[in-house]
């Protein structure tokens, strides 16, 4: 019945995406790190998409420094708010960050809902995108399983769709393997001249262009599986996000 409803409501203009720095928008001179929200225009076709994702924030810090309350603010009838946070809220060595999964992370999630609806606005619940971390039999490791599990709850109790982000992400890393997997993530030498990372980085949560473009394309295609309103502006043609290998910049039609 959920999905019935959700279908026959009207398509709003603006897609927003509330999160943390796996899916905001980078500097040119950040490149190649790349988060999937930037990429995710790319898979759109007569939306915009508001990316107010940011890094190092939680529910707790999105709700404190007024981010929440800015979106909310600016939600129109039929838009879509993507909400996928988990990796800061799960920092208990930062306090500032920190939202327990079982509290004070199941209550944001649950106002962003409420919050959302009074808008006339869809919202969209995720789980924590996988990081590069493999378990020894191979297969991507959940480790932000606590907070996804919470995710799945608070979706299931307030008849929100949930978009299963982790679960997508570690079924490909482990297709992928952990070795293959390396260039969607930050892992650079000093040799490969990259002047954002002149010293080099091996940084297994956050992504590449290449990385970024892959998971914009996940959360694409469950937009339409999961028969959300805004699936009807997703494009079949979305070869400018599976590309093999990095473009060198973030075109959503890279030169082959």
């Amino acid at each position: 019945m959920l999905s019935v409803l959700i279908a026959a409501a009207a398509l709003g203009q603006t897609v927003f995406i509330a999160s943390d720095s796996t899916a905001s928008n980078y500097p040119d001179r950040s490149y190649p790190q790349t988060g999937w929200g930037q990429m995710l225009p790319c898979a759109l076709d007569g939306v915009k998409v508001e990316n107010r994702a940011i890094g190092g924030r939680s529910t707790r810090t999105f709700i404190s420094e007024g981010r929440w309350e800015k979106l909310i603010a600016d939600i129109q009838p039929g838009d879509t708010v993507l909400i996928q946070f988990g990796h800061n809220d799960a920092s208990r060595n930062r306090p500032e960050r920190y939202a327990a999964a079982a509290t004070d992370y199941r209550v944001n999630l649950t106002r962003f809902v409420t919050d959302v609806r009074a808008r006339g606005g869809t919202p969209v619940l995720l789980t924590p995108v996988a990081r590069r971390s493999f378990n020894p039999d191979g297969t991507a490791k959940a480790d932000f399983a606590e907070y996804a599990s919470v995710a799945k709850s608070v979706a299931q109790e307030t008849g929100t769709v949930l978009l299963d982000l982790g679960k997508l992400s570690r079924d490909w890393l482990t297709r992928t393997g952990a070795e293959k997997a390396k260039p969607f993530f930050l892992h650079y030498t000093p040799q490969d001249g990259q002047p954002a990372y002149p010293k080099g980085i091996s940084d297994d949560t956050h992504f590449s262009e290449l990385g970024a473009r892959h998971v914009a394309d996940l959360v694409a295609g469950e937009l339409v599986r999961l028969n959300l309103p805004v699936g009807k502006a997703v494009r079949a043609d979305r070869s400018g996000l599976t590309i093999d290998t990095a473009a060198g910049n973030r075109d959503c039609t890279p030169a082959r």
